[in-house]
């Protein structure tokens, strides 16, 4: 029997869990959904990605009301993707915050990736009809923005790493606790998706630049929080193994002249013993080494995924 489609039959609910990081500081988890993050300034909150729908935004929003009613001023988006995007409105911010690349990403393909995630994950996708539209960022950088969070609550920094699991991440940095909220260009026990990666850059320099933070909390994308500065560290190494085993296989396997479904076998059977068991290894592994497959073609940016790609994609790699 072929495997479902991506994460189509994925449709149990996923118990979420919050933690208090520190005062004013929050994580929701989930059993390895995305995650999701807000920050307390003085008199005023920053949240840390949307989720999929305004709906499933809001229930999160209904978690985060139980301790704090201070209005929410900034919502920061890692990256472009539309599980990450496409619940913005729910928080009804001022100030929606994405890297300048991210602006242009969502420009480029936004409409794609929705249709795209959309099927590939429909359990993220609570009450799609309430979607508005794309989201479009009212503020964007390229290096560094910094938010006063006000009174004794310090600052923080918002920061572009490198070129990684899209053009345009961004992490959020709170200094004084310490704590690093890295969206997927790290992940803690849950698989990568590299779909649209730049997987040598990813691997070295930006996660090179994740790592010097010197983070003692670490909220990667998906999975659970990583607790002191050896979890944290050891989550950065993780996301950094998954990357140069696909990198070290599918060179290997183009090297001896195989084919894309070789490369998919080789990696699958290199990452399977350590990552199988991990949320959403299976769904992303074929989308993961066409792109690498790609990049290593000389293919310099990803090319759009569509719901048509996707099967196509998936069809041709699995056995």
């Amino acid at each position: 029997m072929p495997r479902p489609f991506a994460s189509s039959a994925d449709l149990g609910d996923k118990t979420p869990t919050l933690e208090i990081l520190a005062d004013g500081v929050y994580a929701l988890t989930a059993e390895g959904d995305p995650n999701v993050g807000a920050v307390e300034g003085e008199d005023f909150v920053v949240c840390f990605e949307a989720l999929a729908t305004p709906a499933a935004a809001r229930d999160w929003l209904a978690v985060l009301r139980a301790h704090t009613d201070k209005p929410i001023r900034y919502l920061v988006l890692s990256h472009y993707h539309a599980v990450r995007t496409l619940g913005a409105s729910a928080f009804g911010a001022p100030g929606v915050i994405a890297h300048d690349l991210t602006r242009a990403l969502i420009a480029e393909r936004g409409k794609q990736d929705w249709e795209s995630e959309l099927g590939r994950m429909p359990r993220l996708f609570k009450d799609p009809d309430g979607i508005p539209g794309l989201t479009w960022p009212s503020v964007t950088f390229a290096g560094t923005l910094t938010i006063d969070l006000g009174g004794d609550r310090g600052d923080l920094d918002l920061a572009y790493c490198g070129r990684g699991h899209t053009e345009g991440d961004i992490v959020a940095w709170l200094p004084r606790h310490r704590i690093l909220f890295a969206g997927d260009l790290v992940e803690t026990q849950a698989a990568l998706y590299t779909g649209d990666a730049f997987h040598g850059e990813w691997a070295s320099g930006t996660l090179d630049h994740v790592d010097s933070f010197g983070a003692e909390t670490l909220v990667g994308g998906r999975g659970a929080v990583a607790h002191g500065r050896d979890a944290a560290r050891a989550a950065v190494a993780q996301t950094r193994a998954f990357l140069t085993t696909m990198i070290g296989e599918v060179g290997r396997v183009r090297r001896d002249g195989g084919t894309l479904k070789d490369a998919f076998s080789a990696v699958h059977a290199a990452l399977a013993p350590a990552y199988g068991g991990w949320p959403i290894f299976e769904h992303c592994l074929p989308f993961d080494v066409s792109r690498l497959w790609d990049e290593l073609d000389g293919v310099e940016r990803p090319r759009i995924w569509t719901a048509e790609r996707d099967r196509e994609v998936w069809t041709e790699l699995q056995d």
